[in-house]
């Protein structure tokens, strides 16, 4: 049994945050109904035009039952009420409103089933001047600040993931498990709300502090200045990474590495402090040193001297790596229609409920005769659904 077994969720989520916060969930045991629009549904399912089926979707949405209803008119909303009656948590990430427009907000759910847990993902949040605006991850990561210490702002880039949408998901998911224990403790549910903007802000608690005890404005080379880190080219073309923080041992090794003894005692570079300092007037003579051999020779020689060190993996290397094996992140799940599902794996281990992974990421509607039966739906009722458009259901024949 997982650490949720027997806790109901229902998620009207689409792409990244709404989905990765029942996804978390779900990989904790809880039963994940996902109610998806009949007319295509998560629309990240046909991200590159890839069927229904990218992986994209497929990333954020195993361990879930796949419900397509219509909830957005009177008779789908209906069927969703009687779903959420008998559920503990409802995700939604739509623009704010939405969903009372619907006539499934938050008091109207409150209203029928107190005890539930109601989760709101917004793009700014509920309240305030830009209630009402469009986000989207890059929006949030440029607002929040967050964009700023991962690009150069004199030549600014996107980074290569959603990293706002992400780590939304994730504060929703932190809320909704505390306001689980308080639903246990009470009885009574509440609401949980959080936006690209407060998640992406709350995650820079770091910066902000120095940034407020400061007055300094932290850049993207910021951090890399007084952690003692450097990201290396060596002489075969591969990239990699050393952190030296603070320890004296590590900053006398990687000199002593580097064929640069001098610079431990060098006042320049003695402590870190002054390697803060004049951390771009080393810079040039470290790149020199550490282009002479190739990384597996320099990080061979570092790990001697037990400095933190490591290859700047691309994926490819990650998951041919022994420790990312040992660690079990590349899984595999089995859809009977659409074969082998290949998948990263979780990112914790609890040792008395483990973490399992039961469904492969579902098709659209594949479980709208199952989720509608919790209900007491007959099958007359469901094919009436299905035929008026309201509701749909996947068959297809197995490979």
């Amino acid at each position: 049994m997982g650490a949720l077994s027997g806790v109901r969720v229902i998620e009207v989520g689409r792409y990244v945050s709404g989905p990765m916060a029942s996804v978390m969930l779900a990989d904790l045991g809880a039963q994940v109904i996902k109610v998806e629009n009949p007319d295509g549904g998560d629309p990240f399912r046909g991200w590159d035009h890839s069927g229904g089926y990218s992986p994209h979707f497929r990333s954020l949405n195993r361990n879930k039952l796949s419900l397509a209803l219509d909830v957005s008119g009177d008779r789908g909303k209906e069927y969703l009420l009687r779903l959420l009656d008998r559920a503990d948590v409802l995700i939604e990430n739509f623009r704010v409103g939405q969903a009372d427009r619907w006539g499934w907000g938050y008091e109207s759910v409150c209203a029928r089933n107190p005890r539930i847990v109601y989760c709101s993902i917004s793009g700014f949040g509920s309240t305030g001047p830009y209630q009402n605006r469009p986000g989207y991850d890059t929006v949030g990561q440029g607002m929040s600040g967050l964009l700023s210490v991962l690009t150069d702002l004199n030549a600014p880039e996107p980074v290569g993931i959603s990293l706002a949408d992400h780590l939304a998901g994730v504060y929703a998911a932190y809320g909704v498990l505390a306001a689980l224990i308080s639903s246990i403790q009470t009885g009574r549910g509440q609401k949980v709300e959080t936006s690209l903007l407060q998640a992406a802000v709350s995650f820079q608690s770091e910066n902000i502090a120095t940034f407020f005890a400061t007055g300094e404005i932290p850049t993207y080379d910021r951090r890399a200045k007084s952690a003692g880190v450097w990201t290396l080219v060596a002489k075969d073309g591969k990239p990699f990474v050393v952190h030296l923080s603070s320890p004296p041992k590590f900053w006398q090794g990687f000199a002593t590495v580097a064929g640069h003894p001098e610079w431990i005692d060098d006042p320049r570079y003695k402590d870190q402090a002054s390697r803060r300092t004049n951390y771009d007037q080393l810079l040039p003579a470290v790149k020199a040193a550490f282009a002479m051999k190739n990384r597996d020779e320099w990080l061979s020689e570092l790990e001697a001297v037990d400095v933190p060190c490591a290859p700047l993996n691309d994926l490819n290397e990650v998951f041919n790596d022994e420790q990312v094996r040992a660690l079990g992140m590349r899984r595999e799940l089995n859809h009977p229609v659409m074969g082998k599902v290949e998948l990263s794996g979780p990112g914790i281990a609890l040792s008395g409920t483990p973490i399992s992974w039961e469904l492969p990421p579902p098709l659209l509607g594949e479980h709208t005769d199952e989720v509608l039966g919790m209900i007491g739906c007959s099958l007359q009722e469901i094919e009436g659904l299905v035929d008026s458009g309201i509701a749909c259901r996947e068959r297809r024949s197995k490979k």
